[in-house]
């Protein structure tokens, strides 16, 4: 594990594509609940709005096809690329439409699929109004895993994300692991867990007000909360969360920590109340 707490690359989370066996019925989905705007976009769909880009594409439920970073400069893909190497770990051809052909494309230990690049076009000209302009920065995304150490040590030491906070157990083992590539708490996060899977993909509404917003703007659209609100321990953030058609958790969260650069990595018990200091926490591993 990397001595550093300071993160190798500088990148946020840009876009992710979520696979389906129902794409259309997916979009129609976020549409509704996070006021996407959804477009034909080969071999699928594509949906925006403020702060906020997914892809639907066919293929199996509850699969993240790729997660998208986007970086600050071409700097940053030339270290990532040398991490690589070094790791040797391959390069695959980005399958991203929203990033120019620069972009870094690589698969952690258990398959998942990363790209790092620039967009490849400006998308804060585009004009929202209505659902699609309240704020939800899409934000961080989540993976459970059968060697959840082994992931985090990859997204260190090869992707370049830093450490923030531990969920340790009573046996001291890591459950879960949470990292940063900017001064935000985390923008992904690993957990031990009896499979390897999507958990859940996060959007960051800034503002506690917001977290009230959301869930009326759910309400109007009979989409259920299936947990919170609540606060997190690690990042301390405010949350809830709702199930989309295919059975994906979604998080919108407001109020995520802002990690100082020096700051220690921090440790959590595996317990309820680290999931959720204002009542029930899922423990999902």
């Amino acid at each position: 594990m990397p001595d550093s707490m300071f993160a190798a690359i500088r990148a946020s989370l840009h876009h992710l594509a979520l696979a389906s066996p129902d794409p259309a019925g997916l979009a129609d989905f976020y549409g509704r609940a996070l006021g996407l705007r959804v477009e034909a976009a080969a071999p699928g769909l594509i949906g925006r709005a403020k702060g906020r880009t997914l892809i639907f594409q066919p293929g199996a439920p509850k699969t993240l096809a790729f997660a998208a970073y986007a970086v600050e400069d071409l700097s940053d893909l030339a270290a990532l690329r040398e991490r690589a190497a070094t790791a040797k770990v391959a390069l695959e051809a980005s399958p991203s439409p929203l990033f120019g052909p620069e972009a870094v494309c690589l698969r952690d230990p258990d398959g998942n699929c990363f790209v790092f690049g620039l967009p490849a076009r400006h998308e804060a000209a585009a004009v929202h109004d209505g659902a699609a302009a309240r704020e939800a920065r899409l934000q961080h995304v989540v993976f459970a895993s059968r060697d959840a150490h082994r992931l985090a040590d990859f997204y260190e030491a090869v992707l370049g994300f830093a450490l923030s906070d531990v969920v340790v157990d009573e046996a001291g083992g890591v459950r879960t692991s949470f990292l940063r590539c900017s001064a935000e708490h985390h923008s992904l996060a690993v957990f031990q867990a009896a499979e390897n899977r999507l958990d859940h993909h996060c959007y960051e509404a800034g503002d506690w007000g917001l977290i009230r917003d959301w869930g009326d703007h759910m309400a109007g659209h009979h989409i259920p909360l299936v947990w919170g609100p609540g606060r997190h321990g690690p990042g301390d953030n405010l949350f809830m969360f709702v199930h989309d058609t295919d059975g994906n958790w979604v998080e919108i969260s407001a109020e995520l920590e802002i990690v100082e650069p020096d700051r220690a990595v921090g440790s959590w018990p595996h317990e309820e109340r680290t999931l959720n200091s204002w009542g029930q926490g899922l423990l999902r591993s």
